[in-house]
Formats: C-alpha cells, structure tokens, sequence
C-alpha cells in the first residue's frame, strides 16, 4: 500500500517544460526594426494602438539598445527605450534579457525564427509574453497561421492573441 503523501503527490500535475528556444540566432542579422503582428495582452502595451514597432541594435559593448515605439490611443507617439543582454553570456544566443526600469528586467526568448530572418516569435518561459513580429507591417495568413501553431505547441494560450491594427 503506497504512503498518503505518495497519492497526493501523484495527483499534482507536472510543472510544464519551459518553451524550447531556436537552436542558433545570428545577431547581427536579428538587429533592425521588426513590426508588431500580434502579442499577448500586457499591462505595458494596453495603450498602443495602431503600428507598433521594435528596433534593436547592436552595442560595440556587446549589449543591444531596444526600440519600442507605438501609438497611444490619444495618437501621440510612445516610445520606451532599453537594452538587451544574452541571458546567459555561455548560453543560447535565443534567450535574452531585457531591462527598460532599472533594476528590473524581462524574459525574451526567440522561440521561432524564420530562416530568412523575416519573422520571429517571442515570448518568456512563464508563457505570460509572446509577440509575433516581422520585417514587413503585414504577415500573409498561412505564414501567421503556422506561426500561431507554433506557439500553441509550445503551451501559449493562443485564443488570448491580440493583432495589431
């Protein structure tokens, strides 16, 4: 007869994996302006509306300084800037940390890239962020489709994907 504690343990599900990230990403070509497709809700973006962008580039430092820029729901044009830094400098080049308030920093992992740099999705491992971005404002359907897929099999909750305007 198994222990009491042994029955409840079993009964608690397991903490999901973590999001798998790309095998490789090459910095230099992520660097430039990519537009916003579609994120998850956030509190730091309920305002934009409209084209949102992110620019990234690269410090000789070797930190990125991050570009985020929308427009308000009064039209005025939103803009918060940070940087970027490799999670962890002897890790994968796909999971970053960004930090706009000091000491304060996020989760960004590249968890899908497209081969010719054209699309990413990003999100973090509690699967609480995820942006779908591109180089071009517009993502033909299928390609946004197999997009959404992607993150659905990673565990986001898809059905909450807000498109940008």
């Amino acid at each position: 007869m198994m222990p009491l504690i042994w029955l409840l343990l079993a009964a608690i599900p397991a903490a999901p994996a973590e999001p798998a990230v790309v095998e490789a990403v090459d910095l230099s070509r992520y660097a430039g302006k990519w537009y916003e497709i579609a994120r998850l809700p956030n509190r730091f973006q309920r305002n934009c509306t409209g084209e949102v962008t992110a620019t990234y580039e690269l410090r000789p430092d070797g930190e990125i300084t991050v570009l985020n820029q929308c427009r308000g729901r009064d039209g005025k044009l939103k803009t918060a800037r940070g940087t970027a830094r490799l999670a962890d400098p002897k890790g994968s080049k796909a999971k970053l940390k960004v930090r706009f308030f000091w000491p304060f920093s996020g989760d960004y992992w590249i968890l899908g890239l497209d081969a010719d740099y054209r699309w990413a999705l990003v999100g973090g491992p509690k699967r609480n962020y995820l942006w779908i971005l591109a180089r071009e404002p517009r993502l033909d359907e299928q390609t946004y489709v197999q997009i959404v897929e992607l993150a659905h099999r990673q565990g986001f909750d898809t059905t909450r994907l807000i498109r940008s305007e």
